[in-house]
């Protein structure tokens, strides 16, 4: 019996060995989860980025669009995947900073479940209006709605999305109290935007720029410290008076908590070699996207952003009563 047991426990070890060190890591194709519906902001960072990690790494990143319950359904699954480098995922700002607020059952710590590979690309939130909203600037907006807030409306694209939390970030910052109205996706609400059925929003600026470019919105400002080369036109929040509403739903890259170091070394450095190759990079900045540079870019940056993001945004959603559920 004794004998059983030791070399049971021999086995065990020599599978766990052999799980950690897997020299060869990978042998097969590697799983992105992307929890949210193709076609968004964070699956188009996704296929971007990924497509140059598959030839870094020899082997191809395969996205899986796993979406629902505000991107958490898709992290939770990576949460629950093998360690083993197979199965990473894209959260972003709303997975992993605004979600302990916004969901109070969450399956897990944004700050603790997940080894961090790196930053990916940050899509800058603006401040947009409908075309004939009687204000040219933010200070003007910000002025009208403290003025005539019980009459306008706001569209968002449903609690704990983006345009959500980040304009209840805005609502807490210049005091005013608007009429909230949710929508089934951004596409819904920036179609009202644009028709005037509403009177402003916030939303990330892959999906505004032709619109904006267009003159059917007008943009305030962009939540940036700098400008946008694909807005240049556009004032930074810091330029035009409200320079604490810097916002970015930024998208990172995880693996598994307890994915060995060797791995996600090789993530990383994938990723880096990714995002410092021009053509992704002008593949990004056209959407509008922020590059990480330096230490923000690798893990310890993407560790310490989430730490603060959730530090960020639980104080603002629990203040304003949002919960998801």
């Amino acid at each position: 019996m004794k004998k059983t047991i030791l070399a049971a426990a021999a086995a065990l070890g020599l599978a766990a060995t052999s799980a950690q060190a897997q020299p060869n890591w990978p042998t097969r194709p590697v799983t992105m989860i992307v929890p949210f519906a193709a076609g968004g902001p964070t699956d188009v960072v996704a296929r971007i980025v990924g497509e140059h990690m598959s030839r870094t790494l020899g082997q191809q990143i395969v996205i899986e669009n796993v979406a629902g319950a505000g991107g958490t359904t898709g992290i939770t699954r990576a949460k629950q995947a093998a360690p083993d480098g197979y199965t990473i995922a894209m959260g972003h700002m709303g997975t992993h900073g605004a979600a302990p607020a916004l969901y109070p059952n969450l399956r897990y710590d944004p700050a603790k479940d997940f080894e961090p590979i790196g930053v990916a690309a940050g899509t800058p939130i603006l401040i947009v209006t409908k075309k004939d909203f009687p204000a040219n600037s933010l200070k003007e907006f910000i002025d009208y709605v403290k003025a005539n807030g019980a009459k306008l409306n706001e569209a968002h694209a449903g609690v704990g999305s983006v345009s959500h939390t980040t304009c209840t970030l805005l609502q807490s910052m210049i005091d005013a109290k608007f009429t909230r109205v949710a929508y089934r996706g951004t596409g819904p609400a920036l179609n009202d935007l644009v028709a005037g059925q509403v009177d402003f929003g916030c939303d990330q600026i892959v999906n505004l720029v032709p619109q904006i470019q267009a003159g059917t919105i007008k943009a305030m400002a962009i939540a940036t410290a700098e400008r946008s080369a694909s807005l240049p036109n556009v004032p930074t929040t810091k330029e035009a008076g409200l320079p604490d509403y810097q916002v970015s739903a930024w998208n990172a890259v995880f693996a598994p908590k307890g994915t060995p170091k060797e791995i996600t070394a090789k993530l990383a450095d994938a990723l880096d070699k990714a995002l410092s190759d021009e053509n992704v990079r002008k593949r990004l900045h056209e959407l509008g996207g922020v590059i990480p540079e330096g230490a923000d870019r690798g893990p310890q940056g993407l560790q310490k952003l989430v730490e603060t993001e959730v530090a960020r945004w639980t104080p603002v959603l629990k203040a304003a009563g949002v919960t998801a559920q």
